[in-house]
């Protein structure tokens, strides 16, 4: 991955991906602070370093009234903002996401959106594996459709799009796993 043979070198793998699974993975006592101080030293992070980025997350998430409160009493959308941050706050070269729309209301939604499409303007690799295609349209500059555990096509949205005739990703999603 990225040149690096995670056999050999998986610290060195393991710093250039950011991960979000659909459980989240957030530990209910900490706070979103201190997740993401917490896994900022994971990955090397210095401590000014991290200041700014938690600082640039909790702007990026409008997480400033509750960023010292335990995650365990925050709502579904913010605890996928902490653990978003958790995932982003080293600045991966690679970002693989499970779902990360769930929970979310539509400012938080293209807070998300602004977030991937910077990451991937930036040159970075997002995966993104979602059941929303206004979101995969929005973000993805090439897209993979399963259905029923194979691959159904794939290729950039408008292709898609236009193969199928479809209005939208959505309609040509529903047309290709028919």
């Amino acid at each position: 991955m990225d040149g690096i043979d995670p056999s050999r070198e998986p610290l060195a793998a393991r710093q250039r991906i950011g991960a979000l699974t659909d459980g989240m993975g957030n530990y209910p006592r900490l706070t979103a602070r201190e997740h993401w101080r917490y896994f900022g030293r994971l990955h090397g992070l210095g401590q000014a370093e991290i200041d700014r980025r938690i600082a640039s997350l909790i702007e990026l998430f409008d997480l400033g009234s509750i960023a010292d409160r335990p995650v365990g009493g925050f709502s579904q959308g913010e605890r996928m903002k902490a653990a978003l941050g958790r995932a982003i706050v080293h600045y991966p070269d690679n970002v693989l996401l499970d779902e990360p729309g769930n929970g979310l209301d539509v400012l938080s939604a293209r807070t998300l959106h602004t977030a991937l499409t910077g990451f991937r303007d930036a040159g970075k690799c997002v995966i993104l594996s979602t059941h929303l295609m206004a979101e995969v349209a929005a973000i993805c500059d090439h897209v993979v459709m399963v259905a029923r555990g194979r691959v159904v096509a794939e290729g950039a949205p408008a292709s898609l799009i236009a193969t199928t005739g479809a209005a939208n990703l959505e309609g040509a999603f529903v047309a290709l796993t028919a």
